[in-house]
C-alpha cells in the first residue's frame, strides 16, 4: 500500500517501542523518508523546522530500529515498530510524551507501563546494586528469587481458592514482581517470555 501523503508530501509517523507498547514520538515523513525507513530498516523522518530529511539517531547514536511499518485504516498515518538504541526523545528522555498537558508533570503511569517500568527498574538496581534493596537481594540471589516465586504462587493459588478478588490481585502482583526478578538475574526480561507466548500462536 502507499500512504495518503497530504498537500505538503507528508504523512503523520508514530513510532512504538517493539518490546513495550510505549508510544516513543510523534513526527512526519515524505516519500523518500518512507522508501529509506524501508530499504535500510532504520526510521527515516522529513524535520519540518529543518525541511530536511531527517535519519533519527543518525547523530546522537539514538537510532530506531524498525521491526514494522504499519499504516491506518485512511492511509494518512504510519505506526512504526522499532527497537530504541536510546532515548527517543532529543531531550535525553525515552519517550517524548514525558509531560503532561495540564501542569508539565511526569505523567502517572497507566497499567500497561507497569511492566515495562519495572523491568526498568530491575534493571537499574543490577547496575547499581545497594544493600538495603529487597530488589537487589533478589536480583543477587537466584535461590532466593525462585523460592520467593513458588512462594508467591502458592499464595495466588490460595487467595484464588478461598479469598476476596483484591487479594488475587495483590498476590498476582507479588508472584509477578518475583518472577520478573528470576528473569532479570538471567538477565531475561518478560517480553522474552512474550515472544515465546506469540511464537505459540503461530
Amino acid at each position: 500500500m502507499e500512504p495518503s501523503y497530504d498537500q505538503n508530501g507528508l504523512v503523520a509517523v508514530i513510532a512504538q517501542d517493539h518490546a513495550t507498547g510505549e508510544v516513543l514520538m510523534f513526527a512526519y515523513a515524505n516519500e523518500e523518508a518512507v522508501r529509506l525507513t524501508q530499504q535500510t530498516g532504520e526510521l527515516h523522518l522529513w524535520s519540518r523546522s529543518r525541511n530536511e530529511l531527517w535519519h533519527k539517531g543518525a547523530t546522537s547514536g539514538n537510532i530506531l530500529k524498525v521491526r514494522d511499518l504499519r499504516i491506518d485504516c485512511d492511509g494518512d498515518a504510519l505506526l512504526a515498530i522499532v527497537e530504541p538504541a536510546g532515548p527517543a526523545c532529543h531531550t535525553g528522555e525515552r519517550t517524548c510524551f514525558y509531560r503532561r498537558l495540564e501542569d508539565g508533570a511526569a505523567p502517572q503511569l497507566t497499567p500497561h507501563e507497569a511492566l515495562p517500568a519495572l523491568a526498568r527498574t530491575f534493571a537499574d538496581r543490577k547496575a547499581s546494586p545497594s544493600e538495603d534493596s529487597w530488589t537487589a537481594k533478589l536480583l543477587a540471589d537466584p535461590t532466593l528469587a525462585g523460592e520467593k516465586v513458588e512462594e508467591e504462587a502458592e499464595e495466588v493459588v490460595r487467595a484464588a481458592r478461598e479469598e476476596t478478588d483484591d487479594r488475587v490481585d495483590n498476590e498476582a502482583a507479588d508472584l509477578l514482581y518475583h518472577l520478573l526478578a528470576v528473569l532479570s538475574g538471567r538477565g531475561r526480561t518478560y517480553t522474552d517470555a512474550f515472544e515465546v507466548l506469540l511464537a505459540r500462536r503461530r
